[in-house]
């Protein structure tokens, strides 16, 4: 279903020149409201006059984290706090929460992009969603609850955690959509077997997976052992939470909100804008928000964008689902390597459970790496050569992939710490020392 086809489906000359309309209010907006951007304008030496078509935007000065950080915590609002209706922010583990703001206007704008993510997964008013994100001062669970709200689906607002009790609901209430991390997915449904759920007779049908990285293997995973059809969707309290991007039922990239948000792909060393097709870092610019604007904001996500028509109708640009970020990267031996380089071989390992865990570790001046796989109780043998064949394989494997050699470790199933919200894959013990 397309929830606003006026926007979704509009053509692509008008939509960039509603882009430039919004763009150049907001620049005002912003170089009027906000010291910040003010000064970095100044230094650049432009004015809200200046940007005058969209390849202006290249012009503009990029944001990030840090100057995020330093304007703890309402330095980058663009309007009074009595204008501010609602406070969210990041978790703040390494330092200084990140802390965002909505007028009454800016939620209107959220609940209306996460009602046209919800319809491209295909959720309509007679679905019962339940919700497995945590309810408070991160975005996911509140973003998506007031879209499916909008659309006049039925919202179980189960919050994160006590995975027994979601399982319950789901037989007992009749929940017909999930909205989780992929990763939990993927624990509810093992749990789920542990308890002698049949999710095959249940009305679940459709999941909107979101809040961390996964593969085309752990869709094929989710989908297989919860029996649903699972789609992806993007977004970020940086620049408002999910609903920026999300993928329809045709599975083949995430439709960005284009009239809300300009996206650009960079090279994330130099910074310079790659044209459509290449892969790089996204920037994320808002042209609709009012409490919170961000100009040319780096994600750090590394993807791709795809201007070509979709065929389910939409014109808006699709972004490849996001697999790497360019801070997790890790550097092991002057080698890069990626969680999702060693995700995508366990899941087409038979035997291999999807949880794992990266330790890195130094040693001597050299760097280690171990990866602790989970494997199924039938993998383990009484016969040593049996477990020394398998574990050589998937070393194999993970060599060929990865161009470095790693310790691999087979753990029994449970093993691995699970998590209710992003999976941890990597334990860099290295700053440690």
């Amino acid at each position: 279903m397309i929830w606003n086809p006026e926007y979704e489906c509009m053509d692509r000359e008008a939509l960039l020149a509603l882009q430039l309309r919004r763009l150049q209010t907001t620049v005002a907006w912003v170089y009027e409201r906000v010291p910040y951007y003010r000064d970095r304008l100044d230094v650049a030496g432009l004015r809200p006059r200046d940007i005058r078509t969209l390849d202006d935007l290249r012009r503009l000065p990029f944001t990030d984290k840090t100057a995020l950080r330093d304007t703890y915590p309402f330095g980058m609002f663009a309007v009074e706090l009595d204008s501010v209706v609602r406070i969210h922010s990041s978790s703040g583990t390494t330092g200084k929460p990140i802390v965002v703001g909505y007028t009454k206007g800016d939620l209107s704008t959220w609940t209306e992009c996460t009602a046209r993510v919800a319809a491209a997964a295909g959720i309509t008013s007679t679905d019962r969603v339940q919700m497995a994100f945590l309810y408070g001062m991160f975005t996911g669970g509140w973003g998506m609850h007031y879209g499916i709200e909008r659309i006049g689906a039925t919202v179980i607002p189960a919050g994160s955690g006590n995975t027994e009790r979601h399982l319950m609901m789901m037989q007992d209430f009749g929940t017909t959509a999930l909205v989780s991390t992929p990763s939990y997915a993927l624990y509810l449904a093992e749990v789920g077997e542990k308890m002698g759920v049949d999710f095959s007779t249940l009305p679940l049908r459709v999941g909107l997976f979101g809040g961390e990285p996964s593969g085309e293997s752990m869709r094929a995973e989710i989908e297989r052992r919860l029996g649903i059809r699972a789609t992806d969707n993007y977004g970020l309290s940086e620049v408002m939470g999910p609903g920026v991007s999300g993928e329809c039922e045709c599975q083949c990239g995430l439709h960005v909100a284009e009239d809300h948000f300009i996206c650009e792909i960079v090279d994330p060393v130099s910074g310079e804008v790659l044209p459509p097709g290449q892969e790089g870092e996204l920037v994320v610019t808002t042209i609709t928000k009012e409490a919170f604007p961000v100009l040319r904001y780096r994600t750090h996500d590394l993807t791709v964008l795809d201007t070509e028509p979709c065929a389910c109708g939409r014109t808006l640009t699709r972004m490849r689902k996001v697999r790497h970020r360019t801070d997790d990267m890790l550097i092991i031996r002057g080698v890069n390597v990626y969680p999702s380089q060693v995700e995508d071989v366990l899941l087409k390992i038979e035997g291999i459970e999807p949880h794992y865990l990266m330790v890195v570790e130094r040693a001597s001046g050299m760097d280690r790496l171990e990866i602790k796989i989970e494997v199924a109780e039938q993998i383990f043998s009484d016969i040593m050569a049996d477990m020394v064949a398998f574990t050589g394989r998937v070393s194999d494997r993970l060599d060929s992939v990865l161009g470095l050699s790693a310790k691999v470790t087979l753990v029994e199933p449970g093993t691995i710490e699970r998590s209710v919200g992003k999976a941890r894959h990597v334990d860099d013990r290295r700053t440690m020392e």
